[in-house]
């Protein structure tokens, strides 16, 4: 037998079927697994050995909800995700991708939506972008030492504004016409052809542009007329992938739509991944409507219907009033469509504009996200120390202050060195208990890649094996570890149909060993770290390298209990394009110093 490149001993293993841990030990060569088996395997003197004694051995994690698409040029390791047992990312979420337009046009439609540096964004496209078509985005992206695999969707207003151009795109009294539309399903069969995973869409109208030209303009996606993402449905239905889309969040009519359009009722049903069941704390009654509503698509309508839900708190931070809740009402969207701080403080001085704000936070039956609750507003960071630890609500009644005067001034006085937080979804446990085990839900939602500095949850996956896990050491289980790992990689594998969150013998070898001793309340605690591709900026991290033994990507041991290997994103590539529909245990080979190196 010809020897071993990796073995991993001892371990409890779970292949991501959702079948129950077996301790064995678990042999790559080549890229892929190549035995599962109790007995001890043979070491060779070249044989890499991770000892598993005691940890869960799993499928690497697979993040479908991320906006790394401009990171990736500048950082193709990916860092922050592959650390926490991430394997494999979907880009071109939220109807936003780098593929088609200029790099002005991505840097427009990014920024603000995703809470990024704009100056980096276009820097990271101006320094790399030589494509224009999709097979050309894959081919310069597979140039890159990438760390995790990359899988992505085509962003329906980066395809629009290449079409229409920005400016008509954006404009509500412009349609795209005949000739139009149909060239906007042709860039999609375009990209379908070159193995991308379906569409990506966007209703919601609060998400905004950034730059001079057409700054707070709503992204292109949103202008689109029903017709036209009925002719996108149908594309998708013909060829099989998938749509994923963002409602209105503020209306929610749409959801209609996207629950019909996956239906398969006398037709082949669409598979449809829709932003996101969560049990908000300004509208706690709508978390029970997201398993019905699933239900009649995919039982009654024959549909392939999903939720993505965040397995963990929702909390949020802010620097003064850069949070992307204020876009969902017009005080707020007017406040962040000023960048400079002097002009944003003559605004927000101004007695007209404060009684315009408070007459929008004072609403109490408006659709909303943000639960406007100045008591759950806890200021962590300020010049004025005395205020650190304590509720915004709270300095308001000691100021006798309305809470937006008192939230003006502290904006006024401090700027962006106010920094607070505030808890926006999933804070009642047993109601994530019940939305993690509901069909029709699965996990998704994290955006890692965006809002560098308002929330982290690179560590989704761990931050629900935690939860599991100490669920089962209360006897109070709600789901099983089987069960969680399944739905943090094979479930979503099949739905996405990507070579990932399997490792049976022939499988890639994506893996994540987990240590259970490292998991604890510490995997949710708040943390930053500089990154140098974007300035130096210091963004939210997460970090809990003591329950993430090891992550391997293609059978190479890239991160290892706090450390990541030599040269890896650098000069060590593990990760590939995973095309549509590919086959079972594709394995490109690894590159290291620029040169492919056969395995």
């Amino acid at each position: 037998m010809l020897e071993l490149d990796l073995v991993i001993t001892g371990g409890t293993y779970f292949d991501g079927t959702g079948a129950p841990g077996v301790v064995t030990n678990v042999g790559v060569r080549d890229g892929r697994v190549v035995v599962v088996s109790p007995a001890p395997l043979a070491i060779g003197a070249a044989t890499k050995v991770v000892e598993a004694a005691g940890q869960w051995v799993m499928p690497g994690f697979v993040d479908t909800h991320t906006h790394y698409d401009a990171e990736l040029q500048v950082a193709p390791g990916l860092n922050e995700s592959v650390r926490h047992g991430v394997t494999t990312v979907l880009v071109g979420n939220c109807s936003l991708s780098t593929v088609y337009s200029t790099p002005l046009d991505i840097a427009d439609l990014f920024s603000r939506v995703e809470a990024l540096p704009r100056p980096h964004v276009l820097a990271a496209l101006e320094g790399a972008k030589t494509w224009s078509t999709p097979q050309g985005w894959v081919d310069a992206l597979e140039q890159l030492p990438l760390g995790p695999h990359v899988a992505s969707f085509l962003g329906h207003s980066d395809a629009r504004a290449a079409v229409m151009g920005i400016g008509r795109s954006t404009d509500p009294d412009q349609k795209a016409t005949k000739g139009e539309q149909a060239e906007i399903e042709r860039r999609l069969e375009e990209a379908l052809d070159a193995g991308f995973l379906g569409i990506s869409t966007m209703t919601n109208p609060w998400d905004k542009l950034d730059g001079d030209r057409y700054r707070s303009r709503s992204l292109p996606s949103t202008y689109s007329s029903w017709k036209e993402f009925r002719g996108l449905s149908r594309v998708l239905r013909r060829r099989g992938r998938v749509l994923q889309g963002v409602p209105n969040l503020n209306k929610k009519y749409d959801i209609g739509f996207y629950l019909a359009t996956a239906t398969g009722l006398f037709r082949k049903p669409l598979k449809v991944s829709l932003l996101a069941a969560a049990d908000t704390k300004a509208e706690p009654w709508v978390q029970g409507i997201f398993a019905p509503l699933a239900f009649i698509a995919n039982r009654l309508g024959r549909g392939r219907f999903t939720w993505q839900h965040l397995p963990t708190t929702f909390r949020v931070w802010a620097d003064g009033i850069d949070l992307v809740v204020f876009e969902e009402f017009g005080s707020g969207r007017e406040a962040l469509h000023l960048r400079e701080e002097m002009g944003r403080n003559e605004l927000l001085n101004d007695e007209a504009y404060r009684r315009w704000f408070r007459r929008d936070f004072d609403k109490r039956f408006s659709p909303r996200v943000w639960h406007r609750d100045f008591d759950d507003a806890e200021i962590t960071e300020s010049p004025d120390t005395q205020l650190i630890g304590m509720m915004i609500g709270q300095v308001a009644r000691d100021r006798d202050l309305h809470p937006v005067d008192c939230y003006l001034d502290l904006v006024v006085e401090h700027g962006t060195k106010l920094r607070w937080k505030t808890n926006i979804a999933n804070t009642r446990p047993e109601i994530q208990d019940k939305l993690i085990n509901r069909a029709g839900i699965t996990i998704g939602f994290s955006d890692a890649g965006a809002h560098l500095r308002n929330m982290a949850f690179y560590n989704f996956g761990i931050r629900l094996l935690n939860r599991v896990h100490q669920a089962q050491s209360k006897d109070k289980p709600f789901m099983t570890v089987e069960k969680a790992v399944f739905k943090l990689t094979g479930e979503l594998g099949e739905f996405y149909g990507i070579d990932a969150g399997r490792i049976a013998v022939g499988d890639r070898a994506d893996i994540v060993v987990v240590d259970p001793a490292g998991l604890s309340d510490a995997v949710d605690d708040y943390h930053e770290a500089l990154m140098p591709e974007f300035g130096n900026m210091s963004r939210m991290v997460n970090r809990n390298d003591a329950a993430v033994a090891a992550t391997i990507v293609t059978g190479e041991v890239v991160f290892e209990r706090g450390v990541f290997a030599d040269g890896y994103g650098r000069t060590l590539g593990t990760g590939r394009f995973l095309r549509a529909g590919e086959g079972r245990g594709t394995v490109a080979p690894v590159r290291r110093l620029g040169l492919e190196v056969a395995q």
